[in-house]
């Protein structure tokens, strides 16, 4: 009876139900260790290497990456992987990142604000607005589940009600006319009902099957089992699932490819199947978003965002001692970059196996579980896919409910019990995983949710990241910083779209120019029937026609009634206000191709902060100085082994703010770099090392076989 109802055979549905139980006991054993906020929040900051390793993998590889990894790399080939494999470059980076959130020994990203400016304003405006992101990344977290879990769980062919038959039908017919328009243009009747079908493809209407899974109540099951073993364990019970959860990554990340080389015959039939462009790290042909100055723009953001987490202080300041924190990081980024060049060859096998017309690319992951693997194996995947979903979520609620409780709550009710506060560190779990459920149900796709994460990043990474390195920063251009960046990159490009007149006025419903290019391929069996080659696998060229996009929606522009051509079109996803600002300069955006359009996006988004910053810091009164002095000083005092000897080396460092400034690269100036010791240039040299390793070993499994 479950495998007629819910699509699944009963030794998958066993698999995924003892998981589920598995976490919930995990989450009751840590929940007699959990004594107060301390233990809640950051583990007793007493995590060793093994767990910081296990917690920061969990954090890094959430397996929703691998769904949305692959769809990327199904989109744009081999260069799509760089959505997810650009943090690369910023590995050697988390060598000394972490150090910084360790030694400033606080519980919150919020509280930093407040110890460094000694005002509660940016405090409590950096948990708010926080909040708010990480119901965006949970929405994300949803989303990529449930578009991963739904082929896997489909209605057989006889059940299909006769609208379900009608809308499958459908999808197989806009698929054959959108086949016929690549190659020429299509007849007059025969584009009329393309466009038609187009808009409904484009809201998410035409899929080839029809799925059991239902995304609110699939939301609101899995969202109560993270509530409930997060209140009962905190951060501890959720290292713990990540450490579990880090095996099943692994094996999720790898178990297709075998089955899916199986399936075509091996690496040189996934060659003859890919467009030999796909297999272009940078891109290529003119299709693909991700060329080297769109990667560079990429990188560009990520690295002036990427401290503006605040699981890295929640993560970072768990750690035991300052080289558990380090290796941690590096052990747990480095080992995300491996499983995610499986999921980037994932993408490419979806090409081959798939072709390009899947209805909607987010879900190549599980059609692929479906297509591949064998019964027992597929709830193995489930499990690896909702056990990631519960341990990152889990980890994120910690993070968000400890900026509820000492930033938002208690500031506002002060003088309460431990236990009082206990109890509401605890509710506000639940309260931000339901609101996680609402923006997911407004946001359909996975590729727009991670951008949209990404620039989300730089309104606090930019400030957070001065904070550490330059003294002159100001609490008034922090402020005029943050408000701008949360217009530019939040309020606007989410209000534009829910404003009808706006959203539909010809000026902002623009798209691209239609463009012809010409690619390299391998030619197949009807190209040499076609005379266009003397054999299969020959090296051949092909024109494709890519259509206009939309110059200023992430999701495109789509007709209000998708059923009457003569309908007004709007926008449909976040605006793309970076966009805008450019063409109110006279540039004509409407030429630029996908990859221009999001360099466009993370080039502004990344230099006008740190640009507002600057000129406002250099324009207002300076930081009490005394308090500057004492941050910086804490900054830099190594973590001592015991945290009474800990509290002396502070307490040392008060009475003398100035004992490190002979460390300090320039000594007269406000900047903040210092002298790197031994375990610093070794630490940074082994990270880039590993970094070029990386790559090389990427490229080389992208030409097996060519």
């Amino acid at each position: 009876m479950f495998s007629t109802l819910l699509g699944l055979h009963p030794l998958d549905a066993a698999i995924v139900l003892i998981y589920v139980g598995v976490v919930l006991a995990i989450g009751k054993i840590f929940s007699h260790g959990v004594k107060g906020q301390g233990d809640f929040f950051l583990g007793g900051r007493s995590l060793g290497k093994w767990l910081q390793f296990f917690l920061s993998f969990g954090n890094m590889t959430d397996p929703s990456l691998a769904t949305t990894t692959a769809s990327s790399v199904y989109r744009q080939g081999a260069g799509g992987g760089w959505l997810s494999l650009i943090t690369l470059f910023l590995t050697p980076y988390f060598w000394f990142s972490n150090v910084w959130f360790r030694r400033v020994r606080l519980t919150t990203m919020a509280d930093l604000f407040e110890d460094r400016f000694g005002r509660k304003f940016l405090a409590t405006f950096y948990a708010i607005t926080t909040v708010m992101m990480s119901i965006v990344g949970i929405a994300g977290g949803n989303v990529v589940a449930l578009k991963t879990l739904q082929p896997l769980m489909v209605k057989e062919v006889a059940m299909y009600s006769p609208a379900e038959r009608q809308s499958v039908a459908e999808y197989h017919e806009f698929v054959s006319l959108r086949d016929q328009r690549q190659i020429a243009p299509l007849a007059p009747a025969a584009a009329t009902r393309y466009e038609l079908l187009k808009d409904s493809y484009t809201r998410g209407e035409l899929q080839p099957y029809v799925t059991y899974l239902r995304p609110i109540l699939f939301y609101l099951i899995s969202s109560v089992l993270v509530a409930i073993f997060v209140m009962l364990g905190g951060l501890k019970a959720s290292a713990v699932v990540d450490a579990v959860q880090a095996v099943l990554v692994i094996v999720i990340s790898v178990i297709l490819i075998p089955f899916g080389l199986i399936k075509l015959g091996g690496f040189t039939a996934l060659h003859e199947k890919v467009p030999a462009v796909m297999f272009n790290l940078f891109g290529g042909g003119g299709l693909s978003e991700y060329t080297w100055y769109s990667i560079g723009a990429l990188l560009l953001i990520q690295v002036v965002g990427i401290v503006g987490s605040q699981a890295n202080m929640t993560i970072a300041g768990s750690a035991k001692n300052e080289m558990a924190a380090r290796l941690g990081a590096v052990t747990g980024g480095f080992s995300k970059r491996f499983v995610t060049i499986a999921w980037c060859y994932c993408g490419l096998i979806a090409v081959a196996i798939f072709g390009p017309n899947l209805a909607d690319p987010d879900q190549a992951w599980g059609l692929l579980t479906r297509a591949l693997l064998p019964v027992g194996l597929v709830g193995l995947m489930i499990t690896g896919i909702l056990g990631g979903k519960l341990a990152w979520l889990g980890a994120q609620s910690v993070v968000v409910s400890g900026l509820v409780v000492k930033n938002l709550y208690e500031p506002l009710f002060p003088g309460k019990s431990a236990r009082h506060y206990m109890v509401i560190a605890r509710l506000s779990v639940p309260f931000v995983l339901a609101c996680g459920v609402a923006v997911g149900l407004y946001l359909n796709s996975v590729v727009v949710l991670l951008k949209f994460a990404i620039v989300l990043l730089v309104v606090w990474g930019v400030p957070i990241t001065m904070i550490f390195l330059w003294r002159r920063v100001t609490e008034i251009a922090v402020r005029v910083q943050v408000v701008a960046t949360l217009v530019l990159v939040a309020v606007v490009p989410w209000t534009v779209p829910a404003i009808a007149p706006l959203a539909q006025s010809a000026a902002l419903t623009r798209m691209t120019h239609e463009r012809v290019v010409t690619v390299s391929a391998r030619a197949n069996a009807a190209d040499v029937a076609a005379g266009l080659a003397k054999s299969v696998g020959d090296a051949i060229q092909r024109t494709q026609r890519t259509e206009p996009v939309s110059v200023f929606f992430e999701e495109g522009v789509t007709r209000v009634n998708p059923k009457d051509l003569n309908s007004p079109k709007t926008g449909k996803g976040l605006f793309r206000t970076e966009v805008y600002l450019v063409s109110l300069l006279g540039v004509d955006v409407a030429a630029f191709n996908s990859a221009q359009l999001m360099t466009t996006r993370y080039v502004v988004d990344a230099l006008l902060p740190i640009l507002i910053i600057l000129v406002v810091s250099l324009l207002t009164r300076p930081t009490d100085p005394v308090r500057v002095g004492r941050f910086y000083v804490r900054l830099k005092t190594p973590v001592a082994a015991t945290l009474e000897q800990d509290a002396l080396d502070v307490q040392a460092g008060y009475a003398d703010p100035k004992r490190f400034d002979h460390h300090k690269l320039f000594p007269r100036s406000n900047w903040e770099f210092t002298r790197w010791d031994r375990a610093d240039t070794l630490g940074f040299i082994s990270c880039c090392a590993l970094v070029g390793f990386i790559l090389i070993f990427f490229k080389a499994v992208l030409l097996i076989g060519s």
